[in-house]
């Protein structure tokens, strides 16, 4: 199938081509139609899937193709959980939607960084990507009404509640009006997102897309057994003797997280930490000098990972296991992308011997695991 195909306006496909979409994903083929179709859409697909696009695109042949609305007003409504996604999504609408004519203007709004450039910057939006806390800031000072609105899309919903975001999203949902098209995408169903699901869509088109288990093939995986006293120690070595270049690193806490990037700094290592407790600022430069290599190695938490999308990582380690095997596959995930090759690396304590023997058996892919107690560094 291709683009044209999807009833896109010949300026959404130059745009595409301009990108270096060649075809549309499996995703993009059932949801794109749907939504054109004015269905409600609930999609269960994991981040690399063409997700994004797949509601982009037809939001923007709708603002295109509606009247235009009273400043202040706006048509569609995104809900992200996190300022990365927020920004990503903004920025997949305006790499999109330059070509088309007139001017339909999108804004990525969050937390963390002054409300008044953001109130300004609200004259004349359309689309409206933005987290739930802020938005409601900028409803209550009166800069942005969704009276008006006509779709609302909710994006990585699993992660929204996991937040602890339900009381906000319900809030911004009595907000809206009644009749209008509802977007539910998610990483998973669970029991929250499932109750959302049923307040929200009406004969839901219902996607979901699994992630493919060759998506790790690329990957070489590897383990280290280590003491909690070596850990660190060792995964200096391992950096510095391999002369690892653009290494990201996860652990599972904020807390755990500042305190490895200091110690690698100490060490001689360049490092920073990025996670929500960091200003936008601090986070927005961290990611920009690790994706242009003049940050070595970044320190992050799975909720952050969300934003980094770097198509040729070479190196991710888990320092700290995840809660989930989901978890880790996506942490994995950041390498071997592109089909260029890449690296796992996961240090492992006695503690995390059998949680790590769960996460193999649910990826099915077995991985040696390799002593360093005899090891010198």
């Amino acid at each position: 199938m291709s683009f044209s195909a999807l009833r896109l306006s010949k300026h959404l496909q130059q745009a595409l081509q301009d990108n270096g979409y060649t075809h549309p994903y499996p995703i993009q083929e059932q949801i794109i139609p749907a939504i054109r179709d004015g269905r409600d859409v609930l999609g269960i697909a994991q981040t690399g899937s063409g997700k994004t696009a797949s509601y982009v695109l037809p939001v923007l042949m709708d603002v295109m193709e509606s009247d235009l609305l009273l400043n202040r007003h706006i048509h569609t409504l995104v809900l992200a959980p996190t300022r990365e996604l927020a920004q990503q999504v903004n920025a997949v609408f305006q790499q999109l939607g330059h070509k088309l004519p007139g001017r339909i203007k999108s804004l990525a709004v969050f937390g963390g960084v002054s409300i008044n450039p953001q109130m300004i910057n609200l004259q004349g939006v359309s689309i409206l990507i933005a987290t739930p806390g802020r938005l409601i800031e900028l409803i209550e000072s009166k800069a942005i009404h969704l009276s008006e609105a006509k779709m609302l899309v909710i994006d990585e919903a699993d992660k929204m509640l996991n937040l602890g975001f339900k009381e906000e999203v319900t809030q911004i949902l009595d907000l809206l009006p009644k009749k209008r098209q509802n977007l539910l995408f998610s990483a998973t169903l669970n029991e929250e997102v499932t109750k959302i699901q049923s307040l929200l869509l009406k004969e839901p088109h219902l996607v979901k897309v699994e992630q493919k288990e060759d998506n790790i093939e690329l990957i070489k995986q590897t383990a280290y057994h280590v003491t909690p006293e070596t850990k660190g120690p060792f995964l200096r070595h391992l950096i510095k003797s391999n002369e690892m270049k653009q290494v990201l690193i996860f652990t599972s806490s904020t807390v755990a997280a500042d305190k490895l990037s200091e110690k690698l700094e100490r060490n001689g290592i360049d490092a920073k930490a990025t996670h929500s407790k960091k200003s936008h600022m601090t986070r927005t430069s961290a990611l920009r000098d690790f994706k242009t290599r003049k940050l070595n190695v970044l320190v992050a938490t799975d909720l952050i990972s969300r934003g980094i999308d770097i198509e040729f990582l070479p190196f991710v380690v888990n320092y700290e296991l995840p809660r989930s095997p989901k978890d880790y596959i996506h942490r994995i995930g950041r390498t071997g992308r592109a089909e260029n090759p890449g690296e796992a690396i996961t240090l492992v304590c006695d503690e995390d011997l059998h949680h790590f023997k769960v996460i193999q058996k649910k990826m099915k892919k077995w991985i040696k695991l390799t002593y360093t107690q005899d090891l010198h560094f």
